[in-house]
């Protein structure tokens, strides 16, 4: 089965990601259409005998999760990807979270407080290339390094 397939035939969990060291085993959750104008991604649950211990968000994925930054441990002792794909999904969640952004500024055509007095700067073909065509090859690489491919 090829990794898209998987990832349909999954639709709506989560991928493992790994364990820390007091034994919470934590999971990415695939992505999400929400509210009809965004894209719902970055979110890791941790669990601890299959009771929900935390939720946190994908951001700070170099900084807290797979690699020694900074002076900090690694929060995933045992994971389920090596350095190297550690690396790529760090820089694809900065790239997500960048363009989740941009469409959002886009959408609206100001920031979200709204009381920018300069003219309506929103793009809504921008907008859809964003989150139609931007956003999908980049959840779907991270879904993919994370997803193994089961023949």
């Amino acid at each position: 089965m090829k990794t898209k397939q998987l990832n349909k035939k999954l639709k709506g969990y989560s991928v493992y990601l790994g364990e820390d060291k007091e034994g919470i085993k934590y999971y990415l959750d695939k992505p999400s259409w929400e509210c009809d104008w965004y894209w719902g991604f970055g979110y890791i649950q941790g669990y601890n005998k299959r009771r929900h211990q935390s939720h946190e968000h994908a951001d700070n994925f170099l900084s807290e999760w797979f690699t020694k930054w900074n002076g900090s441990e690694p929060r995933l002792l045992n994971k389920t990807f090596n350095d190297k794909e550690g690396w790529e999904i760090t820089e694809l969640f900065q790239q997500f979270y960048h363009l989740k952004e941009q469409a959002g500024f886009w959408g609206r055509g100001k920031m979200n407080c709204g009381n920018t007095t300069i003219e309506n700067w929103e793009n809504k073909e921008l907008v859809n290339k964003i989150n139609k065509k931007m956003l999908p090859v980049i959840m779907n690489r991270i879904m993919e390094i994370l997803t193994p491919i089961i023949n």
